[in-house]
């Protein structure tokens, strides 16, 4: 496995950046935030969410009680655009990571054997579908490096080939026009 980078350029902004790097539960939260609001957003979430909690640990999360949590992704700015079922899967996310691994989040990949059990423990995750198994798993592979993770990384671009704030941009503006083609292919029909 690769050493880990010291920063994920996913927010443009350097300690969030560095965060979602170096805290594998934060990097699982960013991803559980990644809907419905742009990806600098979500992977911001963490680090609003340990400033405000006091900590990031899986077992201070999943102990704190549920409408504190919405509390604090309610406080200006909210956290997600979402903030009463984003906190309540993040609290799922921490009492899952919790249970299962000890709180140890890099556990989800680091003691997956395979692919297929990286794929099943990632499914595991609450709010992980398919879209996000892809992402995650690119990012695994990509940038750390985890050998179970590179079956899981589709061909076309994805968060896992961003390097750079300027890759970000790229990727976003590739993702945006996309959508917008797909948008006017479907309006065709």
């Amino acid at each position: 496995m690769a050493s880990p980078p010291t920063a994920l350029h996913f927010t443009g902004d350097a300690e969030a950046d560095a965060l979602i790097a170096q805290d594998p539960l934060a990097l699982l939260i960013g991803f559980a935030l990644d809907q419905q609001i742009t990806v600098q957003a979500a992977f911001a979430g963490p680090l609003k969410l340990k400033e405000r909690l006091g900590s990031l640990d899986a077992a201070t999360i999943a102990a704190t009680d549920p409408a504190e949590l919405e509390s604090l992704f309610r406080r200006p700015p909210a956290i997600h655009r979402f903030p009463g079922s984003m906190a309540k899967r993040v609290h799922d996310l921490a009492q899952h990571v919790s249970s299962e691994y000890g709180g140890h989040a890099e556990r989800v990949w680091t003691e997956a054997q395979d692919a297929k059990e990286l794929e099943r423990r990632i499914r595991a995750l609450p709010g992980f579908g398919d879209m996000k198994v892809k992402a995650f798993g690119a990012v695994l592979a990509k940038r750390f490096g985890v050998e179970a993770a590179k079956p899981l990384a589709p061909s076309y671009p994805t968060l896992g080939d961003v390097d750079s704030v300027e890759a970000l941009e790229a990727y976003q503006a590739a993702k945006r026009a996309s959508r917008s083609a797909r948008r006017a292919e479907s309006t065709k029909a």
